[in-house]
């Protein structure tokens, strides 16, 4: 019996949708052209008026298990992106330790946060519609996010979860069997960053709370000019039921990216995933040996969880069967 992450095929039945296998490197442009949320005409910015959200894929040698995926988000104010320092720098460092990398180019100024949101959640739902393609289990997705990207992490986190589309921002935006993919993470980084917005970290504890968020590890340095908001929101995080882990750097200043090396803080990160990402695959072996010994058709959502035929609604299941088992997009 194969395991759920490996049983995504490309051609499915009727009702289902197909998807071009996915590139294990280079870029994968996120929207279709003429249909963007919250698109404007003109944009003047440093991306320039004809500018497509993207991200750029970084993989693992093809004889490495990956761990699972991280999306990256470099930082900038929503003004520029990091790309050096917190985007190439980061998928060098964690490439190596087993996860497949994507560096999310997200919409910036004058594009609001909201826009660049669907942009994030966007690369997340099709880093996990093709989970068989990157060879992971579709819950083994981590965001790690760097100034305004971990920002940009919270707001999805928090307001663009489960199946938010594109219309809640722009009601002339026409979704698409894409849009029909959960969004989630199974765990979050937060350098030098926080939930909230530019500047203004967001610390009420029942917001948190009712957010169902994901496990958080907070690093930032004991110069930086947020350190106080970094300690306060992590520990109204922490309040909020959510398990927290914090590494504090004696001396670093705001924007540092990896560090240098990955003894800074990606080894800790690296540490904080691993089990997290190891228990969801232990997870989904068992539900593989339940529906091996189940000829009857049965739907499972992609936590591995049985799911009544009759409840089935929009979203992705995986369809097992005596001879077939197949993706199905409703």
């Amino acid at each position: 019996m194969k395991r759920i992450t490996s049983m995504f095929i490309s051609l499915i039945s009727i009702g289902a949708y197909c998807f071009a296998a996915a590139p294990m490197e280079g870029t994968v442009e996120l929207w279709q052209h003429g249909n963007i949320p919250g698109f404007r005409e003109n944009v003047n910015n440093s991306d320039g008026p004809d500018f497509m959200p993207n991200m750029l894929v970084y993989t693992v040698a093809e004889n490495v298990q990956p761990k699972g995926a991280v999306m990256i988000c470099p930082g900038g104010a929503f003004a520029f992106r990091s790309m050096q320092n917190e985007g190439y720098d980061i998928a060098d460092m964690l490439v190596p330790m087993g996860y497949q990398c994507f560096i999310v180019n997200y919409r910036i100024n004058p594009y609001s946060m909201q826009a660049s949101a669907t942009d994030l959640q966007r690369a997340i739902r099709y880093v996990k519609a093709h989970a068989e393609d990157y060879r992971i289990n579709p819950e083994n997705i981590a965001l790690v996010g760097f100034s305004a990207g971990g920002i940009l992490n919270g707001e999805v986190l928090l307001n663009w979860r489960d199946l938010t589309n594109g219309t809640a921002l722009d009601s002339s935006y026409r979704p698409d069997e894409l849009d029909n993919v959960p969004v989630s993470a199974c765990a979050v980084g937060m350098i030098y960053s926080f939930y909230g917005r530019l500047s203004v970290s967001m610390n009420n504890v029942e917001t948190l709370r009712a957010a169902n968020l994901p496990p958080a590890f907070y690093c930032w340095g004991t110069r930086d000019g947020f350190a106080g908001q970094f300690t306060q929101n992590s520990n109204a995080v922490k309040e909020a039921g959510v398990r927290v882990e914090t590494k504090i750097l004696e001396g670093y200043p705001h924007g540092y990216g990896s560090g240098g090396n990955s003894s800074v803080w990606g080894n800790d990160f690296d540490a904080f995933l691993t089990p997290i990402m190891l228990s969801n695959s232990t997870a989904i072996n068992k539900i593989d040996a339940d529906m091996a010994a189940n000829s009857s058709e049965t739907y499972y959502d992609l936590s591995g969880r049985e799911v009544s035929a009759d409840t089935v609604g929009k979203g992705v299941y995986i369809l097992k069967s005596a001879n077939k088992t197949i993706k199905v997009i409703k």
